[in-house]
């Protein structure tokens, strides 16, 4: 299942630009309607990036279900294809789309492809320390700051503050640089987007999760990092982003992650292991449908991310074989 891109699919949504405004679910999506007879465990295994999300939805669900069991563990979008190709785990959250070999080898065992819904929309945000002044920052200039390579046209490397035009104290002030290690999602997404498909500068301090990211950079006056919208905190300040050198920048807002004006905004996915021959079993098809519902995208909201619209929970529940109006 290939999706469009973010900016494809919400860019020029008037009305969802007014509700993301406020920060309110799209008005369409429907309250989520308890059935009986839910019980069972499951197992999520996936994206970092979403540990908060999942435990929310978790939290919600067995509010409603407490004779269900979720268990949840977030070490990296990565860790999600071979969790669901093994049955180690019925959920796969992930921060990017899977890659070609990872489908591959999930049909390989199955004779069918894992299944992803979308489940929120991310600004990925450049963090800086929040008494960094920074106004702006083109796509070519973080790819110059992250990258070996420079892959997205910069004449030459980014290594200390004034190189990006900032003067006094921090002119002469070398920029330090945090990011997530390779089995995360964020990591492969910024590398795709943000560094042109190049390589990280090997001084790149690797984070184990999205909240060390940001404490890392909240703790270093000089540093910059990247992790997800979800995470940010009063100690950060997210840089506004332009896709090219001259270009208007624009900040990680609902507004700027729904029009596509923002670079680097993303939608989050859980994959789940679909049998397009058979029916949905009620527990996690429940879940699914609670996790899209208003009070699940009313959570989403609470965790930090960007609500989905109802036109996309149709979109995907129809594909999982749900019925979308219950």
């Amino acid at each position: 299942m290939k999706f469009k891109s973010l900016a494809v699919i919400l860019a020029g949504s008037a009305a969802l630009a007014v509700t993301a405004s406020a920060l309110e679910v799209d008005p369409a999506l429907p309250s989520y309607k308890p059935v009986s007879g839910i019980s069972g465990q499951v197992k999520s295994i996936g994206s970092d990036s979403l540990n908060n999300e999942m435990t929310l939805w978790a939290e919600g669900f067995k509010a409603i279900y407490p004779n269900v069991k979720i268990e949840i563990e977030g070490k990296g979008s990565s860790t999600a294809p071979p969790a669901l190709i093994e049955g180690t785990a019925q959920f796969g959250p992930m921060s990017r789309p899977m890659k070609s070999k990872e489908i591959e080898a999930f049909e390989k065992k199955y004779g069918y492809k894992p299944t992803p819904y979308r489940v929120a929309v991310d600004a990925l945000a450049v963090y800086v320390h929040k008494d960094n002044p920074i106004k702006c920052m083109s796509l070519q200039q973080v790819d110059a700051v992250f990258s070996k390579g420079r892959k997205g046209g910069a004449a030459k490397e980014i290594t200390t503050w004034g190189d990006l035009g900032m003067t006094g104290e921090w002119a002469s002030k070398p920029i330090s640089l945090y990011g997530r290690n390779s089995a995360s999602g964020t990591y492969g997404y910024f590398k795709e987007v943000a560094l042109f498909d190049g390589d990280y500068k090997d001084t790149v301090k690797e984070q184990p999760g999205s909240s060390t990211v940001v404490q890392g950079v909240a703790s270093d006056k000089f540093a910059i990092g990247y992790s997800g919208i979800g995470y940010k905190t009063a100690d950060v300040r997210a840089v506004p982003l332009s896709a090219k050198d001259g270009s208007t920048c624009y900040d990680t807002s609902p507004e700027s992650a729904y029009s596509g004006n923002y670079p680097i905004a993303r939608f989050l996915y859980i994959y789940v292991n679909k049998n397009p021959n058979q029916p949905f079993d009620p527990l996690r098809g429940e879940f699914v449908k609670y996790s899209t519902s208003k009070e699940g995208q009313i959570e989403t909201i609470k965790g930090g991310y960007y609500p989905i619209t109802n036109d996309l929970r149709n979109e995907d529940l129809k594909v999982l074989g749900l019925d979308a109006s219950k």
